[in-house]
């Protein structure tokens, strides 16, 4: 028969879950979220699947949990779901006996939560002046996941605190240029062009994939960069990835409102515009 004690949310599980999200490793957790009848774990009761199999607690063991780990292997396989993102939800409902042909008369109901990393919208901004401290604002409202490069200390702890955003201080920022997820979108708004170059060239060296490479600044800046990185021999197709300037126009020159257009501009490019 279930318990109908409430089943707490262990220590351990709360530390296996930050590890794995520390690592950067795709997982899945199910949770008995419902129980009628004998079955063999209690409602409450949860599991951390990854693609290795199980990692953490036990949704009750046996057939059960063979059939839970394979739906969370199925559920790891795919694509983030229907979303398209890091993370997708599967319910389903399970008669023991009917259905997995348990000696258990109860039923279940399994919630399956999937955590992809790989997946999740990853921003990266060079610089954290003043277009940059309205942007990380913005950004941190959104499903997203932001770091923040700079070489200045101050103006890194002038952001916002959030879990979304991770300040990275760095003595050069070609040294961020490492920590940049593969498919992200980057944006490089340092203090100008001649720190901008710099990032460019290091993230065609190292063959960095990303989504929106963009370069804040005007047309002029825009064709003093391309024609600089052509002179220093960096290929078309790289050049031709960069957009600069960066953002929508929605209005005009301030801070805030480049901050709104950089937003709706990155916005439209998840969302397949």
């Amino acid at each position: 028969m279930p318990d109908d004690k409430p089943h707490m949310l262990d220590r351990s599980f709360i530390q296996q879950i930050d590890s794995l999200l520390q690592q950067r490793t795709s997982f899945c957790v199910a949770t008995i979220v419902d129980a009628r009848g004998s079955i063999p774990q209690i409602a409450g009761a949860r599991a951390v699947f990854t693609r290795s199999g199980l990692a953490h607690g036990t949704v009750g063991g046996g057939t059960l949990e063979a059939t839970c780990q394979k739906k969370a292997l199925e559920l790891l396989a795919n694509d983030g779901g229907a979303s398209g993102k890091g993370l997708s939800t599967h319910f389903q409902r399970y008669n023991l006996q009917r259905d997995l042909g348990m000696t258990c008369g109860g039923e279940l109901a399994l919630y399956y939560e999937v955590h992809r990393p790989d997946l999740a919208w990853n921003i990266v901004i060079f610089g954290a002046g003043h277009v940059a401290q309205t942007l990380c604002r913005i950004l941190v409202e959104l499903d997203c996941a932001v770091l923040c490069v700079d070489t200045r200390a101050d103006w890194l702890e002038r952001l916002p605190r959030s879990d979304r955003l991770q300040a990275c201080l760095v003595d050069d920022y070609c040294d961020g240029v490492d920590r940049i997820p593969a498919g992200a979108d980057v944006i490089l708004m340092t203090t100008g062009h001649s720190s901008d170059l710099p990032i460019l060239k290091a993230i065609e060296k190292k063959k960095v994939a990303t989504a929106l490479l963009g370069v804040i600044g005007s047309d002029a800046k825009s064709s003093i960069v391309r024609r600089q990185l052509a002179q220093d021999g960096l290929a078309p197709e790289f050049i031709d990835r960069i957009t600069c300037p960066l953002g929508d126009k929605l209005g005009n020159n301030t801070p805030g409102e480049i901050a709104v257009g950089i937003t709706s501009q990155l916005l439209r490019l998840r969302n397949g515009g």
